[in-house]
């Protein structure tokens, strides 16, 4: 466990139990003046896979509402293989958290390595766009066994 996430009670993310929401691969187009894939492609590749982990378990639209415990490890180089897991960290009556981790396998040494990590609040919203209660949440859909979180937003 990280610092950051000792610091915000945050469980590791047990990537032999929890498939990938997303798996992508950085393209040349996607990197900084310096060559390296830009921080905001890796944030929105994040919130992409947060927000559809978010929507299984609201059972419908959410919105992200904030980012908190963001820290980037290691760069992402052109061509790796980019993995991000999801799991709940906490759901509230409107609000689910979502603790996402940011793998890679680099693709000229296939070597895997964490290269982000970060909270993710996603608020469940109606047909018009407002918050709305979640109801009855469904378990950490991601994960293959019985554990689910405990904590309120």
């Amino acid at each position: 466990m990280s610092a950051s996430q000792d610091q915000l009670n945050v469980q590791d993310i047990d990537r032999e139990t929890t498939p990938a929401s997303l798996r992508t691969v950085a393209m040349p187009a996607d990197t900084n003046p310096n060559g390296d894939i830009f921080g905001g492609w890796i944030l929105s590749q994040m919130d992409l896979a947060g927000g559809t982990h978010a929507f299984y378990v609201a059972q419908g639209r959410v919105a992200t509402v904030a980012v908190t415990g963001m820290k980037f490890h290691k760069p992402v180089n052109v061509g790796d293989e980019v993995s991000c897991y999801c799991a709940t960290h906490a759901i509230g009556r409107t609000s689910i958290t979502v603790s996402v981790e940011t793998w890679v396998r680099r693709r000229r040494l296939a070597v895997e390595e964490q290269v982000t990590e970060g909270l993710f609040t996603f608020v469940a919203i109606d047909t018009d766009g407002q918050p709305r209660a979640i109801l009855e949440p469904v378990s950490d859909f991601d994960r293959l066994d019985d554990s689910s979180p405990t904590t309120e937003v």
